[in-house]
């Protein structure tokens, strides 16, 4: 299965069971452990989060006119591709044993990525198997050739001396050989978003939006859509008891809805308790994988408050496991659409009806904060703009997935759109504190319900957002942000400081358009 690339000596395990990963684990690898629900504990080592700064695509004539090149879409030649690809396979090749996953990137059929990926670690492919479609064993006897490989050689550093490599992570993609190679982090999530990454290129060729978003379904089928980056609850929101689960991060929007590009969920799990969130921490069992949580030495019972590891804890489980999940993984079109962003500075109201011009407007924008943890270097939460919510997967300029957008809104204009704040009130990161889960939950039973739609709004100055007066099982007091603030003269300061931030960046990806006008104002 793998001399075409020279590995030869290594015993090759192709789709191992979980059982049988689990094996391995506790044999071959320090610091797993089995924990007391019956879920596999496993380190990722030195990195825990993503690196983003180590990302390269390789700049080939086929793609070069699409990519958006800048800080997010480094360029790298291929030249020093090939080197990194000789690194990873050199390691490979002297791994005693050797894991193979054959599996599938989105639900639908028709869009479906082949995905071959070849690491060292059994935790490496528990995680594959997690987060992945799963072939039957008919499909697996007929997966022939994949469309698209990972390298996963992570515990073998990158030479800084490569052109184009900057430090001993080394993150590349070549979207013409459909390969991914890892080197100098061994944490799991680089190779789901990096298949993100290439889905992201190749649906919105076929006019498809691929989408950083959570998605839900209810019990008279209504859909709901929830945008945002890791930390502002896509996993936490659409975990709904109530609602069927589609997907809690990667998804694609077709012609005929929508469908989920993953086979399982990555849940951070910080703070984690059966209170607050009784469907993820019940999906924590055997199978699934987590990863970098500290556990009790004796009962192996995790402590999700214990972050002396890492702030960005994770679960990694398959998607069935979720009670409510609907499967196979797809859905009709959207009747809402949810932005979420963690304000890091208190500015933004809990809730927000956006008019069409307006959803443009915070698609493109994407601000939220960076949260602790899931980016390497990232101690606190920090304002930042991710365009479309998701930046740093795109690699079209943020516009091309807004046209995309931009159709759907087109053509159903039944379409609510809503920005929801799970950042800070009263105050910004260190004075304030975080919007009530409990409250963002009711917010959105109101919006599934209908009920919020309906109530009664006012204007929301400089940003001029449409805010409700009153929202069910919600204080009203908070839903005006300004009433929260002791001062409310810093608090007016902040929101002009946040409207010219958001001025500035808007004009750095497309000054002088007509969707500007639908920003914040400064008098």
């Amino acid at each position: 299965m793998l001399n075409e690339y020279g590995i030869y000596d290594a015993e090759v395990f192709h789709n191992l069971l979980p059982s049988i990963l689990y094996e391995h684990a506790i044999l071959y690898e320090k610091n797993s452990n089995i924990t007391d629900s019956g879920a596999l504990s496993a380190s990722s080592g030195a990195k825990t989060g993503r690196s983003p700064k180590d990302k390269r695509i390789v700049k080939h004539p086929e793609s070069e006119n699409d990519v958006n090149w800048g800080d997010v879409n480094i360029p790298l030649t291929e030249e020093s591709f090939q080197i990194n690809k000789q690194i990873a396979l050199e390691y490979l090749k002297k791994q005693k044993r050797i894991y193979v996953y054959d599996v599938f990137a989105g639900w639908e059929k028709s869009c479906q990525l082949k995905v071959r990926v070849i690491c060292s670690r059994p935790y490496h492919a528990l995680f594959v198997s997690n987060m992945f479609i799963i072939p039957t064993k008919e499909e697996l006897a007929q997966f022939g050739d994949p469309d698209c490989v990972i390298f996963n050689a992570g515990a073998e550093s990158a030479d800084e001396n490569v052109s184009g490599v900057t430090s001993k992570t080394s993150i590349c993609l070549n979207l013409e050989r459909k390969e991914l190679i890892i080197l100098g982090s061994e944490y799991a999530g680089e190779m789901k978003k990096g298949i993100f990454t290439v889905m992201n290129y190749l649906m919105p060729k076929k006019n498809i939006l691929s989408m950083h978003c959570s998605v839900n379904e209810g019990l008279k089928g209504d859909v709901t859509i929830l945008l945002g980056l890791s930390g502002t609850g896509k996993t936490t929101l659409s975990a709904d008891p109530n609602r069927k689960l589609i997907g809690d991060d990667e998804h694609c929007w077709h012609d005929e809805g929508i469908f989920n590009i993953e086979g399982g969920c990555y849940a951070k799990c910080d703070h984690l308790s059966a209170e607050k969130e009784p469907e993820i921490f019940d999906a924590i069992r055997f199978g699934s994988l987590l990863e970098n949580v500290v556990l009790d030495p004796v009962t192996r019972i995790p402590d999700y408050n214990d972050l002396s590891i890492t702030e960005n804890t994770r679960a990694s489980y398959n998607i069935e496991y979720i009670k409510s999940a609907k499967v196979p993984c797809v859905t009709s079109h959207a009747n809402n659409i949810i932005f979420l962003t963690c304000d890091a500075f208190g500015v933004f109201p809990p809730v927000s009806l956006l008019t069409s011009e307006q959803a443009m407007y915070y698609f493109i924008s994407g601000y939220t904060a960076k949260v602790s943890g899931t980016e390497v270097g990232v101690k606190e939460p920090t304002a930042t703009f991710s365009a479309c919510f998701g930046a740093p997967f795109m690699v079209f300029s943020p516009i091309k997935y807004a046209e995309l957008l931009s159709q759907k809104l087109e053509k159903f204009p039944k379409i609510k759109t809503w920005l929801i704040n799970t950042g800070w009130t009263g105050g910004g990161f260190g004075e304030g504190q975080r919007i009530s889960l409990k409250h963002t939950r009711s917010i959105i039973d109101a919006i599934h319900d209908g009920s919020l739609k309906d109530e009664t709004f006012k204007n929301f100055d400089v940003f001029n957002l449409k805010i409700p007066l009153q929202v069910k099982n919600v204080p009203s007091e908070i839903l005006d942000p300004r009433n929260c603030w002791k001062n409310r003269e810093e608090y007016d300061l902040s929101r002009r400081k946040i409207a010219k931030m958001f001025i500035d960046n808007f004009k750095k990806i497309q000054e002088g358009s007509h969707i500007a006008q639908a920003g914040p104002v400064i008098d």
